[in-house]
């Protein structure tokens, strides 16, 4: 094939799986896994919400992201255990560490999850397949949990591969493949398509991807703006973004607060924002850095986690060009579900006196340069007075505040 080949790699009910490891490995003779329980909430008082459940659990109707105590109501005997954050990273790492070993050419984006290049192993195995294949079954054999593979020559349709029926599955979603195994899924099961999305999508008549794909995206922008364009690019396999591993020397400088209330609004996600971009921009300045990617990040109130990135025509420390990147993945990555957590994250760093090409579009270096003296004049004021000294006007009534991460 002339494009690349991209697995998203995603383990199985990662919370649930690893906590049922570790139980096993303590003495537990009841796996997790094989009952109905869920990761999540309070056990004695059962409060909170579900934060993985079991296939088993899955099988009652209890959903991710929904109160512990509705999951009870669905299923009394269902059992529970409590996150254990420090345990899924530790897993999170020792996989990740075993997929670079494999083929280094990863990007990681989420604790449970990653996109590999087959390009680098592709001369090894007889087919994707047959790699897919061989990543799934050692995971298991060496850490004892499951993964689905998802492969695809998009990125994005391989994310959705993956999803396809589980666990310890490998899918293909090729774009020759869409009309056959995407089209006649539920909307609701399109990538990025969250509740919101779909409840406009569904008073337009448009209830399945193919529905979508065949839309007219004006009719989807003038409803859902940016977004709906996006939902009809992932519809129709429309995806040019590429795996974008990251050395280890350089992760890069980020930033990311849990909100004290769920964000439902436009207007109070650029308030965070904004923060995030001043901290982030402080720091990169500190380390005398420059950064030439963007990522913004949003958790759902449901625990769902997604991010986009953007790679800069000029690595930047400027806050004002890093608050407006954010802002522009953000509006093409919110679907109007309650925000419960915001970050921005930089990547691709470089020194801050490292030469750079400018284009025929760099006229506006002045203003570039009077971006540059605001931003050191603040950060010697907060320097010497603290982080509250100045704040823009825009900030003063945001009840949120970022902490670094």
């Amino acid at each position: 094939m002339n494009r690349h080949i991209i697995f998203h790699i995603d383990v199985n009910s990662a919370f649930l799986s690893w906590s049922a490891l570790e139980q096993l490995e303590a003495g537990s003779q009841t796996d997790l896994r094989l009952i109905p329980s869920i990761v999540g909430g309070d056990m004695s008082t059962r409060h909170g919400v579900v934060l993985a459940k079991s296939i088993p659990a899955k099988k009652y109707g209890i959903v991710t992201g929904e109160p512990v105590v509705n999951a009870f109501r669905k299923c009394p005997i269902l059992v529970t255990a409590a996150p254990n954050h420090e345990l899924y990273h530790r897993r999170s790492q020792e996989l990740m560490n075993y997929l670079s070993s494999i083929c280094p050419d990863i990007e990681q984006v989420s604790i449970d999850e990653c996109y590999m290049d087959y390009s680098p192993i592709c001369a090894k195995y007889s087919s994707p397949e047959q790699a897919a294949a061989f990543i799934k079954d050692t995971v298991y054999e060496k850490f004892g949990f499951t993964v689905n593979v998802g492969i695809s020559d998009r990125k994005v349709l391989a994310k959705m591969a993956s999803d396809f029926e589980k666990p310890n599955l490998v899918h293909t979603l090729y774009v020759s493949e869409i009309k056959d195994k995407l089209w006649p899924l539920p909307v609701s099961r399109l990538f990025l398509c969250g509740r919101s999305s779909v409840d406009t999508l569904h008073k337009l008549g448009i209830l399945t991807v193919g529905d979508l794909a065949q839309t007219d995206p004006d009719i989807l922008a003038s409803h859902l703006k940016s977004h709906g364009i996006m939902l009809w690019n992932y519809a129709n396999g429309l995806d040019d973004s590429a795996v974008l591993p990251e050395p280890a020397e350089a992760k890069g400088i980020g930033n990311s607060t849990t909100l004290t209330a769920d964000a439902v609004t436009r207007e109070a996600a650029v308030k965070i924002l904004l923060e995030l971009s001043e901290s982030v921009g402080r720091r990169l300045r500190a380390s005398h850095s420059k950064a030439g990617l963007v990522c913004t990040e949003i958790k759902y109130n449901t625990f769902q986690s997604v991010s986009h990135r953007m790679i800069l025509n000029q690595p930047t420390a400027s806050t004002d060009v890093i608050y407006r990147t954010a802002c522009g993945l953000f509006d093409e990555l919110w679907d109007g579900t309650p925000i419960r957590l915001l970050g921005i994250r930089t990547g691709k760093l470089s020194e801050e006196n490292a030469p750079v090409q400018l284009n025929l579009f760099d006229y506006a270096a002045p203003v570039s340069e009077k971006q540059k003296k605001l931003d050191a004049a603040l950060d010697q004021i907060r320097g010497k007075y603290g982080d509250n000294a100045v704040k823009r006007g825009s900030l003063m009534s945001s009840p949120n505040h970022p902490g670094s991460k």
